[in-house]
């Protein structure tokens, strides 16, 4: 009984020591991933026991032949741990990460959802109170002179356009958010669905004083959807004459790659601050008053609950592509790249 204990003191030394070196290289460790944690972990506890083997050989407890005997299975075990925490801890490490991007993804897309309510109902609240003042006063006849009657019945349909386009959009970011969204692609010439976006938007252009520019050849066909696709140019278009000021210019320019085309529109707006570039496809972003579009009583619509250019983003992905901003001189640039017909 005696010499058990005595075993077992030698071998919990060498333990120890070992334990305590252990202690102290995973403290230098620390910030490393999972897997160099669980692998280290595992290496400082074979070498424990490899040690107190060692230490109880030298204390004349184990022959030399039974030491390495021991120390040659301990080695097998320890290649054998090494390899499954290896492979266990990058097993770990990739759930890890991915639950924490969830975390972050399903805070961000909560907080969105709080910010379009929080923007929505701000939109829906002041033309709905303008109508019923307008309504009201038409009611009471405290309007009756034919030119007020007539004014108040436009701005009526004004704000009701108005209203209808925020729903249409709220109707269609849905259907991307819910995976509803279902295209039927084929060959689009783009050079069409800009030439018919640019004359939708060239009257609220020239209201406005701004310049619409498009090079009339070289552009590329592309697999989209057409109706879709037209949606992302026009939005792409109203959101650039909307934050350009008089006498600004709007240009679209297009091009080709080896499997892909792209279409550019880049406006004179100013420029976007370099913090809002990463949040501008975000839902009910609408960023500095820099960036604020025109109030309602300029000629023009005025801005759709900042759901305008998540839309583009939703669309643009559903197609396979992807959608960029950048800053250039005098203003701002967003670039659209599709895939190319036939590729």
């Amino acid at each position: 009984m005696g010499d058990l204990a005595l075993i077992f003191a030698f071998a919990l030394g060498a333990a120890l020591c070992v334990g305590a070196v252990g202690a102290l290289v995973l403290r230098r460790l620390r910030g490393r991933s999972i897997t160099v944690h669980i692998v280290a972990l595992l290496a400082v506890t074979v070498t424990a026991v490899a040690a107190g083997v060692a230490a109880v050989a030298e204390a004349m407890f184990l022959s030399a032949h039974d030491r390495d005997v021991v120390l040659i299975t301990v080695a097998a075990a320890a290649v054998v741990s090494l390899a499954v925490g290896w492979l266990f801890g990058r097993r770990l490490a990739a759930a890890a990460v991915w639950a924490d991007q969830a975390r972050q993804r399903e805070r961000r897309i909560e907080q969105g959802r709080r910010d379009l309510v929080a923007w929505v109902s701000h939109d829906l609240r002041t033309p709905l109170a303008g109508l019923r003042a307008m309504a009201e006063a038409l009611e009471d006849r405290v309007v009756a002179d034919p030119e007020s009657v007539s004014e108040y019945h436009r701005r009526i349909r004004v704000e009701t356009d108005r209203m209808t386009r925020l729903v249409d959009d709220l109707f269609e970011l849905s259907r991307i958010n819910a995976g509803a969204l279902r295209l039927t692609l084929s060959a689009v010439p783009l050079g069409d669905v800009v030439s018919d976006a640019l004359a939708s938007t060239a009257p609220l252009a020239a209201a406005h004083r701004v310049r619409l520019r498009a090079p009339d050849s070289g552009w590329p066909t592309v697999l989209a959807s057409e109706p879709e696709l037209a949606r992302v140019v026009g939005n792409l278009l109203l959101n650039a004459v909307r934050y350009t000021p008089s006498d600004g210019t709007v240009r679209v320019d297009t091009g080709c790659d080896a499997d892909s085309a792209w279409f550019a529109v880049a406006d004179t707006c100013g420029g976007i601050p370099e913090d809002d570039l990463p949040r501008v496809f975000d839902v009910a972003f609408r960023g500095e008053p820099a960036r604020t579009p025109r109030s309602a009583n300029r000629s023009g619509p005025s801005g759709a609950g900042g759901l305008g250019l998540a839309i583009v983003r939703g669309l643009v992905e559903a197609h396979g592509g992807r959608v960029q901003v950048r800053n250039i001189a005098g203003g701002c640039r967003f670039e659209v790249r599709l895939p190319l017909a036939g590729t």
